[in-house]
């Protein structure tokens, strides 16, 4: 504890061990737009969602990472392209569950959209087989349910800031 009024406090451990058995996994996504299009990998190789058209580039931020450094990251690694964070557009907060109860599936996705980036988008790792164009309104019928759910409220401008999913 400390009398500075500009000094930042943290949470005593008693108060952390009685309060800190729930958590929720943060993760970070981008949708690269151009015009009407935006641009989705395909899946494969993670056991989750194989097989389905997900976001550009996403991941888990990492601790003490913004989530925004975080999307930046990801693109570099899973994309080789650069975005800067000023380009990024918050698209919605997105805290989503799944009927399993486990920690795992206890999530905050932070989804963005950019138009604009350096470098040519190419698939950089073995954890997606395909990247393509779609038009917003022909979106890939196995589109990852909660990014889909994104994607088309985005496109139809009925997309909340904060959106809540599977509960």
């Amino acid at each position: 504890m400390t009398d500075r009024p500009d000094a930042r406090q943290t949470y005593p451990a008693l108060y952390a061990a009685e309060h800190g058995g729930f958590s929720v996994v943060p993760a970070a996504y981008v949708f690269l737009v151009e015009g009407d299009r935006v641009l989705l990998q395909l899946r494969a190789n993670t056991g989750y969602y194989d097989g389905w058209w997900a976001a550009s580039a996403a991941g888990h931020v990492e601790a003490g990472e913004p989530v925004t450094l975080a999307i930046v990251r990801e693109a570099s690694e899973e994309l080789g392209v650069t975005l800067a964070e000023g380009e990024l557009e918050a698209l919605t907060t997105l805290h989503r569950t799944a009927p399993t109860g486990l920690a795992v599936d206890q999530r905050v996705d932070f989804f963005f959209a950019c138009r604009a980036w350096s470098g040519t988008p190419a698939l950089q790792e073995e954890k997606a087989a395909d990247l393509r164009w779609f038009d917003l309104d022909a979106l890939p019928e196995r589109t990852v349910h909660h990014e889909r759910f994104v994607l088309e409220g985005w496109r139809d401008g009925t997309l909340p800031a904060i959106t809540a999913f599977g509960f």
